[in-house]
């Protein structure tokens, strides 16, 4: 899908929701979006942050059983004495794997670093349509101006309450009651595994330098706050697609347009 994003000023929204001064926004944010490469970065970086599988060399084998011999109208798997039970052959009970993972395996898949980088400068540009963002299910309206940057005084937000207020400010109440009404518990076992819900994906903040607003926000379910100079497409294109709602606070374009400077000429 190539969109193309043609507004080039948007206003700064300050702590009281109010708007501020225009600011003219980068050349990142014009960038086609390429779901097909944002897909591949996604799965590069899931699969790195996989832990390697393998098996004891010895599971399976730490027993005396032996077959029979033939001759004995039984089957020649190796069988425990005594009891007749069968072991250490592949497909009986306690019995060895036949082909038990191996650490050896490649796991994560390859990306050249230009895909890579290309791939988070269009999860960027994405994030300021709006047809894409909606897409995802985020509830925004009909006549919300995104790319949303915000006033570098998001930053000095130390309570989970102030961002909530300061995001129903900015029209973002529906998305706040899309969090809260769509956490679903788990199907299967990976409720006894630590992971008993399923929490949406919502707002995203990139801010220039680590405070507050990181602790103030985790509380909320579904929202995250990254640096700018560690976002990913893990964190624009949750499961590989790009449109997520996103909030720059204004220093953070600078480091964006610096860190993204060299692809785009």
């Amino acid at each position: 899908m190539l969109v193309q994003f043609n507004t080039k000023k948007v206003n700064i929204i300050n702590l009281d929701g109010s708007k501020g001064n225009e600011i003219e926004l980068p050349e990142f944010f014009s960038y086609p979006i390429r779901k097909d490469l944002i897909r591949r970065a996604f799965l590069s970086s899931l699969t790195k942050s996989i832990q390697p599988k393998g098996r004891d060399p010895m599971a399976g084998k730490r027993t005396t059983a032996e077959s029979f011999g033939i001759n004995l109208g039984l089957a020649r798997v190796p069988r425990i004495h005594g009891s007749g039970e069968a072991a250490l052959a592949p497909n009986t009970v306690g019995g060895r794997l036949a082909f038990p993972p191996t650490t050896e395996k490649i796991i994560a898949e390859r990306i050249n670093k230009k895909e890579m980088r290309r791939a988070i400068i269009s999860a960027l540009s994405a994030t300021a349509i709006a047809e894409v963002v909606k897409s995802r299910g985020h509830r925004i309206s009909n006549d919300a101006v995104l790319p949303i940057i915000v006033s570098n005084e998001i930053l000095k937000i130390n309570k989970t309450k102030d961002v909530e207020d300061f995001l129903e400010k900015i029209g973002l109440g529906n998305e706040l009651e899309r969090l809260h009404e769509n956490i679903k518990i788990r199907a299967g076992k990976g409720k006894m595994r630590g992971r008993k819900y399923k929490v949406p994906r919502g707002p995203l903040f990139i801010i220039h330098e680590s405070s507050s607003l990181i602790k103030a926000a985790r509380n909320i379910p579904g929202v995250d706050v990254v640096l700018a100079s560690e976002v990913s497409v893990i964190h624009l294109a949750p499961g590989g697609n790009p449109g997520r709602l996103t909030l720059y606070d204004e220093d953070s374009l600078k480091i964006l347009k610096n860190r993204f400077s060299g692809e785009l000429q």
